[in-house]
């Protein structure tokens, strides 16, 4: 679907998903496909592309649930330290293009941002020590503060009860189907998706929403 242009008048609030809309999930895609299974398969005796062979199942039966983005829980499940790899490989972590231009466009229009995002706080805190992201917004919340991931609905009412935007003046960005999804079910009025969401790999098609391929292409200059 060709996006409409979104006309930034009748929008009061702006919701931003971070990993793939904000920041390059090239650096995500790294840690959990190459680094974990490369560390964790060493400790097993598997070369890294058995591991992630290994790991694949057992990521697979927990995505789209809070265990998913839980660093504590895959330490425990894995052995192997979530948030110091993260650290390690900290210097990973950028910005997609035009991302924060974008950010500071619709500041400067008078938009209330709000950073809605799955990372592990103490992940969104590493990220955010890399990118000073939090300072662009707001708001920022994490769905654990929820108890739900951003594909469930509640998260998006608890959301609701600490952040009382209007869903029908408010747009939401993202790059994953399950949560555009639940966005919409929650009622929000303008749900975008970003097909590249990872600098380094193909573009995703998403025909159930207006997209694009990264949020500078919502740039008001380029409408």
């Amino acid at each position: 679907m060709t996006p409409a242009p979104v006309d930034l008048a009748t929008i009061d609030t702006a919701l931003f998903d971070l990993d793939g809309t904000l920041l390059d999930l090239a650096y995500d895609n790294y840690i959990w496909l190459e680094r974990i299974p490369r560390e964790w398969g060493a400790r097993n005796g598997l070369a890294a592309p058995a591991a992630l062979h290994a790991l694949a199942p057992r990521f697979k039966a927990v995505e789209g649930t809070l265990d998913w983005y839980d660093i504590d829980y895959w330490s425990r499940e894995l052995g192997v330290d979530v948030e110091r790899v993260h650290r390690t490989e900290q210097a990973r972590i950028a910005w997609l293009p035009g991302a924060r231009q974008l950010l500071a466009a619709l500041r400067a229009l008078g938009k209330r941002l709000v950073l809605l995002t799955n990372a592990h706080p103490r992940t969104l805190a590493i990220k955010d020590q890399a990118t000073a992201v939090r300072a662009c917004f707001d708001a920022a919340y994490s769905s654990h503060r929820f108890g739900a991931p951003k594909e469930d609905p509640r998260f998006w009412s608890g959301v609701r009860a600490v952040e009382p935007f209007d869903p029908a003046r408010s747009l939401f960005i993202d790059d994953s189907l399950p949560v555009l999804r639940a966005a919409r079910r929650s009622g929000i009025a303008h749900v975008i998706a970003v097909r590249r969401p990872d600098s380094t790999r193909e573009l995703r098609m998403h025909d159930e929403f207006p997209a694009v391929d990264h949020v500078a292409d919502l740039l008001p200059s380029t409408h």
